[in-house]
């Protein structure tokens, strides 16, 4: 039975789902239709971060031209550059059991691809969600819709999975960026 979260709200993982090691992390959007003229391109990342919060190397961080890091402890399925259909746009495998234990969260976040020059906003996208699944036997864990309180950000952390002594804990966040994927590797430490 899937459970529902509100922005802010946290669940334990792996305690409430004992065994839990690997889930499929899948994120999913819409957009408003309108007369832009450019397609939305909306690109899934993952940062690893430590303790203080951020990342330290390229390798603590997954995306479409970084597919996987750590011996496959988060992996990214591949880029879709349209978003069409229903369901999962883009999915994110995290295996908790090879996460390095210098890591102590993983955000997982959503930004559009040349937002500035093709004139896009968050506020053209709708019903964007995120949700996670059980590997092993495909059952949807819990899921976080969005809304619609995005303007003119073009970044959004949509959630983070935090690490608690030997458990694994999720984090509904949909904080939203201006400044695309730069102003996120620099709020997570990276160069741009």
């Amino acid at each position: 039975m899937t459970i529902n979260l509100s922005k802010g709200q946290r669940i334990d993982l792996t305690k409430t789902n004992p065994g839990l090691t690997r889930v499929v992390v899948g994120l999913g959007w819409d957009t408003n239709k309108y007369s832009g003229g450019s397609d939305f391109d909306l690109d899934a990342s993952a940062f690893l971060l430590y303790e203080d919060g951020k990342a330290k190397t390229e390798a603590d961080f997954v995306f479409y031209n970084n597919l996987t890091t750590y011996n496959g402890a988060v992996t990214h399925t591949g880029d879709n550059r349209t978003g069409e259909g229903d369901g999962d746009d883009e999915q994110i495998v995290i295996d908790f059991s090879k996460v390095p234990a210098s890591i102590s969260r993983i955000g997982i976040t959503v930004t559009i691809h040349d937002a500035d020059a093709r004139g896009q906003n968050f506020g053209q996208v709708s019903a964007a969600f995120v949700r996670v699944v059980n590997e092993d036997n495909s059952s949807e864990i819990l899921r976080f819709d969005l809304g619609e309180e995005f303007s003119t950000e073009t970044a959004v952390v949509f959630c983070e999975f935090y690490r608690q002594g030997t458990d694994w804990k999720f984090q509904a966040i949909g904080s939203g960026f201006s400044g695309g994927l730069a102003a996120l590797c620099q709020n997570y430490g990276l160069p741009v």
